[in-house]
């Protein structure tokens, strides 16, 4: 996949994953050291796996070159907080888009249409005297 769909991919099926575990979980509370201790070998492989993502789609340009990956650990860790809100895994999705679009690198093209436009209403106004 592209580095953005890929990334976006990721952490569709992380909610799905957390999802799924959050029925199993407190089962996995019944062993020695609980959940948090059968986690823990994996918080590594995930994080890892989570920031390559996230400079890859950096280091295509999908995503602006100052993101910082561990805003996205940070956001969907965050998201998991929420899993005993009904609806959560909805609102986790959309929170997924909301944090891709906002680390969006805008487009070159897009720029350079700004730019062309507010000139264009500056000379428009300089050669009218009024704004339209």
């Amino acid at each position: 996949m592209p580095p953005l769909e890929g990334l976006r991919a990721w952490m569709l099926l992380f909610i799905e994953h957390v999802s799924g575990k959050r029925l199993i979980i407190p089962a996995m509370d019944t062993v020695a050291g609980g959940s948090t201790r059968l986690l823990e070998g994996a918080r590594s492989l995930i994080h890892t796996a989570f920031v390559a993502s996230v400079k890859r789609a950096i280091a295509s340009g999908d995503l602006c070159a100052d993101t910082n990956p561990e805003d996205f650990v940070r956001a969907l860790v965050g998201i998991f907080h929420t899993t005993a809100l009904p609806g959560w895994e909805q609102s986790a999705r959309r929170l997924v888009d909301i944090l891709i679009a906002g680390s969006r690198s805008t487009p070159k093209h897009a720029n350079a249409a700004s730019v062309a436009q507010k000139n264009t209403r500056s000379r428009h106004t300089k050669s009218s005297g009024r704004r339209v």
